[in-house]
């Protein structure tokens, strides 16, 4: 029964279990976050997208390989036509502990009571400045107000954790880190924050002189609160604080500063259907070739998938001037 429990399960050439997916829905998005998307996006044709039914056919084989977590992505997942149908038949996977959302908040007002019922059990919102005017320059078309009231609705609704993730750019919004913790203290929800990754490319700005890293952002935050580093984990790379006087979660996202590439336990699924292995690589693998080539044959898929993570790298590699750029942008990346 052991051996049998250890074959089920994904582990790569450096011992590290996989049980973690990140799937992108969809790379379309009704935002166009500066750090995340150029202003003028070509988006991947629609045949080429994986169907709703490939996903959650997708979603049982890792389910069945082991994975516990699945979080779906975009761009912005609820964009997506019938997307609630996804939710519902990953929800109902045997052996899934927690489905996922990241959003940036714009439909939650209208979808928070449908995702809870599906399953949700987790939301993260990017939220990135609370001032109205920078808010729409940083997502060129967002509405504060909008998402907001979603922040209320995905509470309303019951789902189990909320969290509002920030990423901090110098020039832009790095005088709001105060801000975004006391908001976050005042609605008693965890809030993240993201050191920019530099995927794809964003016009003149240096990301590298532009990026305010995790340790600059702890130090603004410890000029009003203290912060005491806690020994929480989740499923992902954040290393949380915590505030002796609230009982929110501060967690800190740093792929340059501070590499966490040692304990990676994810694998990200474009919406396409390529399965990258590494944020900072281009190689992937191509799933949805085989779920067309060979439809229903669950087998050999989970067999491609097994294959795939034998051959996960041990790093990323970001701002290495012997590699090329990433020009895969965030949106195309999942999450």
């Amino acid at each position: 029964m052991i051996g049998a429990e250890k074959n089920n399960q994904l582990v790569d050439s450096f011992g590290r279990t996989i049980n973690y997916i990140r799937m992108s829905a969809t790379d379309r998005c009704d935002f166009r976050c500066v750090y995340c998307m150029a202003e003028d996006m070509s988006f991947i044709p629609r045949e080429k997208l994986l169907t709703l039914e490939e996903m959650a056919f997708l979603g049982r084989a890792f389910v069945e390989l082991g994975v516990k977590r699945i979080r779906l992505t975009g761009g912005e997942p609820l964009v997506r036509k019938n997307v609630l149908s996804l939710f519902r038949r990953l929800g109902n996977l045997s052996g899934l502990d927690e489905l996922l959302l990241t959003t940036n908040g714009s439909r939650l007002q209208a979808y928070s009571s449908e995702l809870a019922s599906a399953g949700v059990s987790r939301i993260n919102i990017s939220l990135d400045s609370l001032n109205p005017d920078r808010f729409r320059a940083i997502t060129r078309h967002g509405d504060l107000n909008r998402v907001l009231r979603g922040i209320d609705a995905a509470q309303d609704a019951g789902i189990g954790r909320v969290k509002i993730n920030a990423v901090i750019i110098r020039g832009q919004n790095d005088g709001e880190v105060i801000d975004l913790i006391n908001f976050a203290r005042g609605k008693r929800i965890d809030i993240s924050f993201i050191e920019e990754m530099p995927l794809g490319h964003v016009g003149e700005r240096n990301r590298r002189e532009s990026m305010v890293t995790s340790a600059e952002v702890r130090e603004i935050i410890r000029t009003e609160h203290d912060l005491v580093a806690s020994a929480t984990k989740s499923a992902g790379p954040s290393r949380y604080y915590r505030m002796l006087d609230s009982d929110i979660r501060v967690g800190f996202i740093s792929p340059n500063s501070h590499n966490f590439c040692g304990h990676c336990n994810r694998v990200r699924i474009t919406c396409e259907g390529r399965m990258l292995l590494c944020l900072g690589e281009e190689h992937s693998i191509d799933l949805r070739a085989v779920m067309r080539h060979h439809p229903g044959d669950m087998g050999i898929l989970k067999k491609t998938i097994q294959d795939g993570i034998s051959i996960k790298p041990e790093r990323h590699h970001f701002y290495d001037k012997n590699r090329p750029q990433i020009v895969r942008f965030m949106n195309a990346t999942g999450g």
